[in-house]
């Protein structure tokens, strides 16, 4: 049996009635593949083909990013399908010039913005550390520092600071992520965003890292509650893939080129 065989039987349920299904999609790692520099991110044409065939045809495609929904759009470069951005923190809807963003999220922005200009050092610059605004949201990262081990341990006391500053951490794939004390995560994005959608009942999402597993439960859970009856969660595998994602997805494909793959099975 081919490695696409047990792929293609998986996403029957949602070829079968494209119009009741979701197709979720992360974007860094899973569209478009990890970079230096993450200002550098883009979805390859060859992956974008298939996705605007898609958008035209299931009944709700959407990219759930750790990035602002804006930034996610133009990396994507595709304006008709929507946007959940800043784990959940806030939805693009596919033509909306705005973002809705979650009001007990945006309270605390100012205060998230102070402590990451005070936290971003001089050490941190010298130690090639990046700093991200997402707004709610800051991020550091350090792929790609000189001396990653080095702006690693730097990075991690900043972390020691802000929890004892009252803030939340996430760890993610070489970047340190500030965040508000709030339950905050793609499943919560996802939640809200199939809010009152009784015409999807079958859901598909992929993701490369462990902010991503969030999304997995959140589908799981959605389907045990009987909102969905099918949903498929697909690791994306690298060398970086977590254990944890590699243990709870449903299958696993090969980087973006296997989710291109999947994605030609899907507008096929």
């Amino acid at each position: 049996m081919s490695v696409a065989a047990p792929l293609a039987d998986a996403l029957e349920p949602l070829r079968s009635e494209p119009t009741r299904a979701a197709v979720l999609l992360d974007v860094d790692g899973t569209l478009a593949p990890i970079v230096r520099h993450a200002d550098d991110a883009h979805v390859p044409e060859p992956t974008r083909v298939p996705l605007i065939a898609i958008a035209k045809r299931y009944g709700l495609v959407a990219c759930v990013s750790g990035r602002q929904a804006s930034i996610a759009r133009r990396i994507v470069s595709l304006g008709t399908i929507t946007y959940v951005g800043n784990h959940g923190a806030e939805i693009l809807r596919g033509g909306a010039t705005e973002a809705e963003l979650d009001p007990e999220v945006a309270a605390w922005a100012p205060r998230v913005q102070d402590f990451a200009r005070s936290a971003m050092t001089d050490e941190l610059r010298r130690l090639r550390v990046r700093d991200e605004d997402k707004q709610v949201i800051a991020a550091l990262h350090w792929r790609g520092a000189p001396d990653e081990a080095a702006a690693e341990r730097a990075v991690m006391a900043v972390k020691a600071q802000a929890e004892a500053a009252g803030f939340w951490t996430h760890e993610g794939r070489k970047v340190l992520e500030i965040r508000p004390p709030v339950a905050l995560d793609k499943g919560r994005g996802i939640r809200r965003l199939l809010a009152g959608r009784q015409q999807v009942d079958t859901a598909l999402y992929a993701g490369d890292d462990l902010t991503d597993l969030d999304a997995f439960s959140v589908l799981r859970e959605l389907r045990d509650e009987g909102v969905l009856t099918s949903a498929l969660c697909v690791g994306v595998a690298s060398d970086e893939t977590p254990p944890r994602l590699a243990e709870s997805a449903d299958m696993l494909v090969d980087g973006p080129a296997g989710v291109r793959a999947m994605l030609s099975m899907l507008a096929a």
